[in-house]
C-alpha cells in the first residue's frame, strides 16, 4: 500500500486539555500502517489481498474517525474492522455448486471383477497391438507387457532411448483411436 487513504486531517473538535496521540487521521496511518499490514496480511494468503482489505478497514476507521472518543485504542478499532471486513468477504465468497434436476453421474461401466469382460478387454488389447506396426508393437509389448524401462527397452532393440520414447507415444496415440477400444472408455 503506497498510497496514504486520505491526506486530509479530520478537524474533530477536541478540549485543549486532552492530547491525542495521533492529531489527524493521516498521522496514524503513517505512524501505525507496518503494523496493521502484518495483521492484515495475517488474515489473508495473498499479499494484494491484504492491502485491499487493509484499506478498506481504513476507510471505515476514516468515516468514524470523529465518532471514536478515545485514540490511544484505534489499533483495537482498526483490527476489529479488518476482522469483520474479512468475515464479510469470507461470507459473501462465491459458491459455484447450482440445484439441477439430474445429476450429473457417468454412466456405470462394467465392474473389474467379471472374469468375461476382463477376458474381452484382454483381447480387444490384443486385436489392437497386432494392428500396430512390428517395431511399434515390440516396443509396446516390451514397455508395458514385460515392465521393461526406456533404457532397457532401448538396449534389447539396439535403438535410442528417445526413438523408444517417441514410437511408444505414437503407438499409444493409435491405441486411443482404435475403434474397438474407444468403446471400452
Amino acid at each position: 500500500m503506497t498510497t496514504p487513504v486520505c491526506t486530509s486531517a479530520s478537524k474533530a473538535a477536541t478540549p485543549a486539555t486532552q492530547t491525542l496521540p495521533y492529531p489527524s487521521f493521516s498521522s496514524y496511518v503513517k505512524a501505525r500502517q507496518p503494523v496493521l499490514l502484518r495483521t492484515a496480511r495475517s488474515l489473508t494468503a495473498n499479499p494484494s489481498d491484504a492491502e485491499d482489505l487493509l484499506q478498506t478497514a481504513l476507510t471505515k476507521t476514516y468515516v468514524a474517525w470523529e465518532r471514536i472518543e478515545d485514540h490511544r485504542a484505534l489499533d483495537g478499532y482498526v483490527r476489529r474492522a479488518l476482522l469483520n471486513t474479512r468475515t464479510s468477504q469470507w461470507r459473501k465468497r462465491k459458491v459455484d455448486e447450482f440445484a439441477c434436476d439430474e445429476l450429473p453421474e457417468p454412466e456405470p461401466v462394467a465392474t473389474a471383477d467379471d472374469p468375461a469382460e476382463q477376458q474381452a478387454l484382454h483381447d480387444a488389447m490384443w486385436r489392437a497391438i497386432t494392428k500396430l506396426p512390428a517395431r511399434q508393437r515390440a516396443m509396446v509389448v516390451l514397455r508395458y507387457y514385460e515392465d521393461l524401462s526406456e533404457v532397457q527397452t532401448a538396449e534389447v532393440l539396439g535403438v535410442s532411448v528417445g526413438t523408444v520414447k517417441s514410437a511408444v507415444s505414437r503407438a499409444l496415440g493409435k491405441l486411443r483411436e482404435d475403434p474397438e477400444l474407444v468403446l471400452v472408455r
